[in-house]
């Protein structure tokens, strides 16, 4: 049995974000949300996520959890705002916001890095998922798949034959993530990526992010199109960084040397302090982080 899957992409920091149901049962998750955010205004904006609630309700679906493939650090998760939102909706439906269990490691760094108090980041998911852990969305079985690299706590999503890879790998002409995040890892990812690749050909790789460059235009366009999946068999034979044949070694030099010449990326800070709390803002005013117009149902941490 295979899912109904929408894929819903937000242009602004490139992100793919998805639904993903059980057809018959009606029911469904969403994976990797995006609550929009101006640094420079300080305004927060729900237009991202509420086009999921829009197709939420559009199909009648009714949503167990709302998932995270991993600590996202270049855009805010609407985790929260969802959960509210649908709960408000479909009283007493009230989705489970769930990531990978080594989020506690990286709330540790960041809670650390960016002095977040632990009382705000303790108990901040509802559930926590462990390696190879599986899960029903209606009739489906869905399998926790661990793809550190890219970040330590990173996980994917196995759903009948379609993997949400997350940032543990990129379209082919993109190729893959940064691993200069606190306990990243080039070599963790090669292997990581190597994974996904040992899956059957015709399995679909659903990525976290897609940076389309020019060369994807269609004739006539001067505007790329971003591409939500490609199969195992595609990646296989194209990904300009780890296609069939490539070495480890030549794989991580590579990456090392790109990452050190990257800068941050432009939502770190306000990433981090959002989506190591579970989706919930700071409870007070925080440096760097400009708040100037916050919409209701997006809840700040106790």
């Amino acid at each position: 049995m295979e899912p109904k899957v929408h894929t819903i992409f937000e242009p602004v920091t490139g992100t793919w974000q998805y639904i993903v149901a059980d057809p018959s049962k009606k029911e469904a998750v969403i994976i990797d949300s995006v609550l929009d955010y101006n640094k420079d205004t300080g305004v927060l904006s729900t237009t991202s996520a509420d086009k999921l609630l829009e197709l939420v309700m559009e199909n009648d679906y009714s949503v167990s959890r709302i998932l995270e493939t991993h600590a996202h650090a270049d855009h805010l998760t609407a985790s929260r705002y969802l959960q509210n939102m649908l709960g408000q909706r479909h009283h007493p439906q009230h989705p489970l916001v769930c990531i990978g269990k080594r989020i506690s490691g990286v709330q540790e760094t960041m809670g650390r890095i960016y002095s977040i108090p632990t009382s705000e980041m303790q108990d901040a998911f509802d559930y926590t998922f462990s390696d190879d852990e599986t899960f029903r969305i209606g009739d489906l079985e869905a399998q926790v798949v661990p793809l550190p690299g890219h970040t330590p706590d990173h996980i994917g999503y196995i759903i009948g034959s379609n993997i949400f890879t997350g940032d543990s790998i990129f379209n082919p002409d993109v190729g893959s993530a940064r691993c200069d995040f606190p306990g990243g890892s080039a070599t963790t990812l090669y292997k990581s990526m190597q994974k996904l690749l040992s899956f059957p050909g015709h399995f679909r790789l659903y990525t976290g992010h897609d940076y389309p460059p020019k060369e994807r235009c269609a004739p006539g366009s001067d505007k790329p199109e971003p591409v939500p999946y490609t199969t195992v068999e595609a990646q296989s034979k194209g990904n300009k960084h780890v296609k069939s044949g490539t070495q480890m070694e030549d794989f991580v030099k590579w990456r090392t040397e790109r990452d050190s010449s990257l800068s941050e990326p432009k939502l770190l800070r306000q990433s981090m302090h959002v989506n190591v709390r579970g989706g919930r803002l700071p409870s007070g005013p925080v440096e760097g982080f400009k708040l100037e117009r916050v919409p209701a149902n997006v809840p700040k941490a106790d």
